[in-house]
């Protein structure tokens, strides 16, 4: 019976190999680097990705120091509203950006994720038009802060 863990002989290349690759080193290939996704891209793609409905991105930076956009969009179902913000979460993760916080999931209504410079709010259509953050939150900036620069 052969023995199994005894070395065997490598075959040496000819001449009418020296122009090939093995599969090691094919399979070894360099991917080219992607460029670095910025967090509202993450969320767009985690967004696109399970299909959320009425995506609104809303720039809040004029009316308060604690985001710099939010993000609203819809489920149609509380399953459904998990999963999406599910997919925030961990996509954001795999491209270095880490939730602050996240809230609603048991009752997957309105589950909110906190990013930091953007807070996304993933609601069952419902709930979104009770609240309508879009219209709480979708102020011009006035002009006299413009002025003073706050």
């Amino acid at each position: 019976m052969p023995n199994p863990f005894r070395k065997r002989p490598t075959r040496s290349k000819t001449p009418a190999d020296a122009g090939k690759k093995s599969r090691s080193q094919s399979a070894k290939r360099a991917k080219p680097k992607k460029a670095p996704k910025t967090m509202p891209q993450v969320v767009a793609a985690a967004l696109d990705d399970l299909k959320a409905v009425d995506i609104i991105v809303l720039d809040v930076r004029h009316l308060t120091t604690v985001t710099d956009s939010m993000v609203v969009a819809s489920g149609r179902s509380d399953r459904h509203v998990r999963a999406i913000a599910g997919a925030v979460v961990e996509q954001s993760k795999k491209a270095g950006f880490r939730p602050i916080g996240v809230e609603g999931e048991r009752s997957g209504e309105w589950v909110l994720v906190d990013l930091g410079d953007v807070v996304v709010h993933v609601m069952l259509p419902r709930v979104r038009e009770f609240y309508n953050l879009e219209k709480l939150w979708d102020m011009p900036a006035r002009p006299d802060d413009a002025e003073t620069g706050e």
